[in-house]
């Protein structure tokens, strides 16, 4: 249980840990599926008594979340009523703000995508060009997908970083200065009339991949995702990893080549001006050992379970990359007389960081993120 919900003081906070346990309840429904669970065997996973669990459960179907599933045969006694996630019940938007591309899609309970819209976009152009496509976007995917407003929670918004994930502002994006200090998350609420959760592209990715038992890896690894830029998105632990000061995954900025080629952030010699360099000359088997050389480094410095590529540029031509990464990682494992950790592609059809923004808006409602 986090500690954070008790205050020390008799009643304190009591909304919010039942707020909690609601949530641990419900991502036990959208993780047993469509096959369904029973309170019993929810009071065992949670910890919490019988009685508790009926309560939550109460109000969870009395919200529409949650509905019966049938029976299930018991040990002794009546049979066990199963309990279902209903995934209609509330959806969420995503957004993935890239420099050249935006995409939309709209998302149920269960993480399915219900509709999806990519169009050109224009990072640069300014913040009025850019809210003026998204708010235009969005609404298009709604009349799409039918529904209208009804049980949308809110929009996850994922753009490029640096950005602070706490106030919603972005800070000097590499290569459009521009856009430091802008509050890019209320700007967009308003223009949206959503309620709106603005984090890094590669974070939102990460968050994604974290959903659902047949996504889930197991235990820390970070995503690689290259594409107009080179980032990163940890998850240590099970849990993904901001940093104190949400910059945690600048991954693309770590200098392997002192006095090397101008980057857009200000150096020299940074992983992502090589790796696009080598993107650029049409040699992926370079792309993919400066890649792996960048993942060795975070392998050594965070002891990481598994690395994910992902990203434009992966996407189009998976194998050389995810050979190289593979094989860079492999030798730098036997010197060091260690065991490589698997490389793995991921993507979903490109929209991973798209489905990961709309599950910044869902992931607290299942006690994730």
């Amino acid at each position: 249980m986090n500690s954070g919900l008790n205050s020390g003081v008799p009643g304190a906070n009591l909304s919010a840990l039942r707020g909690h346990n609601a949530a641990l309840v419900l991502g036990l429904l959208r993780d047993a599926g469509e096959g369904g669970v029973s309170r019993l065997e929810l009071a065992a996973q949670t910890g919490l008594t019988p009685q508790a669990v009926s309560k939550i459960t109460a109000r969870l179907r009395a919200d529409g979340l949650a509905a019966e599933a049938g029976h299930r045969a018991s040990t002794g006694g009546k049979p066990r009523t199963v309990l279902r996630l209903v995934p209609g019940a509330r959806r969420a938007v995503g957004l993935h703000l890239d420099r050249d591309e935006l995409t939309a899609v709209l998302v149920d309970l269960a993480g399915t995508t219900l509709g999806r819209r990519t169009v050109p976009f224009d990072f640069g152009a300014g913040a009025a060009k850019a809210l003026a496509v998204a708010g235009r976007e969005v609404e298009a995917l709604l009349a799409e997908a039918g529904g209208g407003r009804d049980g949308l929670l809110g929009a996850g918004v994922a753009a490029p970083g640096p950005l602070d994930h706490g106030s919603g502002v972005l800070r000097r994006v590499t290569g459009l200065p521009r856009w430091d200090g802008f509050p890019l998350r209320d700007a967009l609420g308003e223009r949206l009339g959503l309620p709106v959760v603005l984090d890094k592209d590669t974070n939102a990715a990460a968050l994604g991949l974290t959903v659902g038992r047949a996504r889930r890896p197991a235990g820390s690894f970070a995503y690689l995702h290259l594409g107009t830029g080179l980032g990163a998105g940890l998850v240590l632990g099970g849990a993904v990893h901001r940093g104190a000061r949400t910059d945690a995954g600048e991954f693309g900025h770590q200098v392997i080549q002192l006095d090397g080629p101008p980057c857009g952030c200000g150096n020299r010699g940074c992983l992502e001006a090589l790796c696009l360099a080598a993107v650029a000359d049409g040699d992926p088997a370079r792309a993919a050992r400066l890649l792996g050389v960048g993942a060795a480094n975070l392998v050594r410095l965070l002891d990481i379970d598994r690395v994910l590529l992902g990203g434009r540029v992966v996407l189009a031509d998976p194998e050389p990359y995810a050979r190289g990464v593979a094989a860079t990682l492999a030798a730098d494992a036997a010197r060091a007389g260690g065991r490589a950790v698997p490389v793995d592609v991921v993507g979903r059809g490109g929209q991973a960081v798209a489905e990961g923004a709309a599950q910044l808006v869902l992931a607290p409602l299942f006690a994730v993120g």
